[in-house]
């Protein structure tokens, strides 16, 4: 029979081991202005965690040529414990759209999402290249401009943006150009 200190390292064993797991789920990080972008590259997608202190949404964009336009952008909030997740395109410097609405499809599959203490938490993976007219073309080995935001506390895609930035990175070696 087991001793009472054999099943306490047994246990510690395993908390760590799923901890150090956990920890390793996502390769590069980078926090700005109260968000955070996780992010890991496996195969031909991109599987990407974001989160903010909101109740709101949380968001990304990549490539846009001109402020908003032409980018990808992947917006998600949780409301009464239920993940929501679009897929937009920008089509104007101060404006995007649902990919379906324009002629696109939606490329981008919902991992998870939380809401606690106050922060929102979405991830999701998209496709590096999905052929869509309405998505761009992500160079993991290149320069991404990644544009990251976050909503007030309401639950809606429509409310604009309570914080934002842009950033260049470079996303196999996480390195922020």
């Amino acid at each position: 029979m087991a001793t009472k200190r054999t099943i306490f390292l047994i246990i510690f064993f395993v908390m760590g081991l799923s901890t150090q797991l956990f920890a390793q789920d996502y390769t590069h990080e980078v926090k700005a202005k109260g968000m955070t972008f996780s992010w890991k590259i496996e195969g031909s997608e991109l599987k990407v965690k974001l989160s903010a202190r909101t109740t709101g949404w949380v968001g990304i964009g990549f490539n846009p040529t001109n402020q908003m336009k032409n980018a990808n952008f992947i917006l998600g909030y949780v409301k009464q414990g239920k993940a929501q997740i679009v897929d937009d395109f920008g089509i104007y410097s101060n404006a995007h759209k649902r990919d379906d609405e324009i002629g696109g499809t939606r490329n981008v599959t919902l991992l998870g999402g939380t809401e606690k203490g106050g922060f929102t938490i979405i991830e999701f993976s998209i496709p590096l290249d999905s052929g869509d007219k309405a998505d761009t073309i992500i160079d993991p080995d290149g320069e991404t401009l990644v544009l990251l935001a976050y909503g007030s506390d309401r639950d809606s895609f429509i409310s604009k943006h309570k914080e934002k930035t842009a950033l260049k990175i470079q996303l196999t070696s996480g390195k922020v150009l």
